[in-house]
């Protein structure tokens, strides 16, 4: 092993997958003749040819495949060794969770996979959390994050980044009169109970799910409390009460025979924060923080806090 060099080893390794010397130097990020000098400084270590070249094919002698069959091993273990180590150091080791309402939409999704390619040292998992407690789990460290509807106004809880930004949609059962109309504006919702939120989430969250008053001023008829998305879809096709809803929840759920989806105007946007805990950090949730951000257009993800109004 005295002077064995692990570039000589990775790119063996990325040759006897290959059996091509180009395709095994785009892995490597370098050129052909880079990986044969490679190989060519390992056999000479070695004292045998590991690999037997034609003009038309590469092939591993015999003492290739039994250098290869016990350096795998040995070279993932090392790379294993070096991940934990660079976890640990990052703090980005163990497992991430992240907790979510309703549906993980494409920029959720797009944000997770970055931070998997990113940090494979670091399991995923998703959390579904109730929209009647939408920080409580966070605060619990049942979570390390949290993607919950805006507004949030919690001192103790870093805001960032908002990404998902959406005009709002109302959910109706299909025999509700709304639910032939094109679009309404947020003046008819004066003439329809709306689904509320309850359990613990705040006073001015809930009223921001369902407001109480119209742009205009009228007031706006409460509905039924519920405590999660599907028991709100529920009661709408039930025709207890309308649900506003982001466009791509409504979008999402739009099979559903039950309910029509009607889009309001003159009500803010919906939008999507990612939430974290300020006296309890975790390098995993900043590093998500992170990923997120590059995963929406035009998020940073710093703290902050914007007024939102809808599901």
């Amino acid at each position: 092993m005295s002077g064995v060099e692990i570039r000589e080893l990775e790119a063996f390794l990325a040759l006897a997958e290959e059996l091509h010397f180009g395709r095994a130097g785009e892995r490597l990020y370098v050129s052909q003749s880079r990986v044969s000098q490679l190989l060519r400084s390992l056999e000479h270590r070695i004292g045998a040819p590991l690999v037997a070249r034609t003009s038309r094919r590469v092939a591993l002698t015999p003492l290739g495949e039994s250098l290869l069959a016990g350096l795998r091993p040995a070279y993932d273990a090392l790379r294993a060794s070096v991940d934990e180590a660079r976890a640990a150091a990052r703090g980005t080791g163990g497992v991430l969770r992240i907790g979510f309402q309703g549906a993980v939409d494409g920029q959720l999704g797009l944000a997770v996979a970055r931070f998997g390619d990113g940090h494979p040292e670091c399991g995923i998992e998703l959390v579904e959390i109730p929209l009647s407690d939408p920080f409580g789990p966070l605060r619990r460290q049942e979570v390390d994050c949290a993607v919950v509807l805006l507004p949030v106004a919690e001192d103790d809880l870093a805001l960032g980044p908002v990404f998902s930004r959406q005009p709002q949609t109302l959910a109706v059962s299909v025999r509700h009169p709304f639910a032939a109309r094109e679009a309404l504006t947020a003046e008819d919702l004066a003439g329809c109970p709306l689904i509320g939120i309850g359990g613990s989430a705040p006073d001015y969250w809930r009223r921001a799910q369902a407001p109480d008053r119209t742009p205009g001023g009228l007031p706006v008829p409460a509905g039924p409390r519920v405590n999660t998305l599907q028991e709100g879809l529920s009661q709408a096709a039930a025709g207890r009460g309308a649900l506003l809803l982001c466009r791509a929840t409504a979008e999402y759920h739009a099979r559903r025979g039950s309910l029509a989806f009607v889009p309001v105007q003159g009500l803010p946007d919906s939008e999507l924060g990612l939430v974290r805990h300020r006296l309890n950090p975790s390098a995993r949730a900043d590093a998500f923080a992170e990923a997120v951000a590059r995963a929406t257009t035009g998020a940073t993800p710093q703290a902050g806090r914007r007024p939102f109004t809808g599901a």
